[in-house]
């Protein structure tokens, strides 16, 4: 199921991004785990046990198509790969600048050496 988008139109509600599957998951994992619990308190413990790791995978699974792609992320860091190279476009021209000039002066001592 896909995630659906924020609806605020009235005050803020404290489930209103829970899904509704999981609610009625929770609310009957409750229920059982209360009849279990008055029939026998070993029966009660499994089902609280085991009910509770289904809703809340229940819980977790409802939500698991709404991450970003790997497209989306790779997308994302060559935004800030472009933006880290072109704010340091003024240091690499320089250290170019160096590079050349050490560059002509190791040729001109090389000229001295065998001229």
């Amino acid at each position: 199921m896909a995630h659906r988008p924020h609806r605020r139109t009235g005050s803020t509600r404290i489930l209103d991004d829970v899904d509704k599957r999981v609610l009625i998951g929770a609310v009957a994992w409750v229920a059982l785990t209360v009849a279990a619990f008055s029939a026998d308190p070993i029966l009660g413990s499994a089902v609280l046990l085991f009910g509770g790791v289904l809703v809340v995978v229940g819980h977790l699974a409802s939500t698991w198509g709404a991450g970003t792609t790997f497209e989306e992320r790779e997308m994302a860091r060559a935004r800030r790969r472009k933006q880290k190279y072109e704010a340091n476009a003024g240091n690499r021209a320089k250290d170019r600048e160096r590079w050349e000039a050490s560059k002509a002066r190791k040729a001109a001592r090389e000229a001295r050496k065998s001229g």
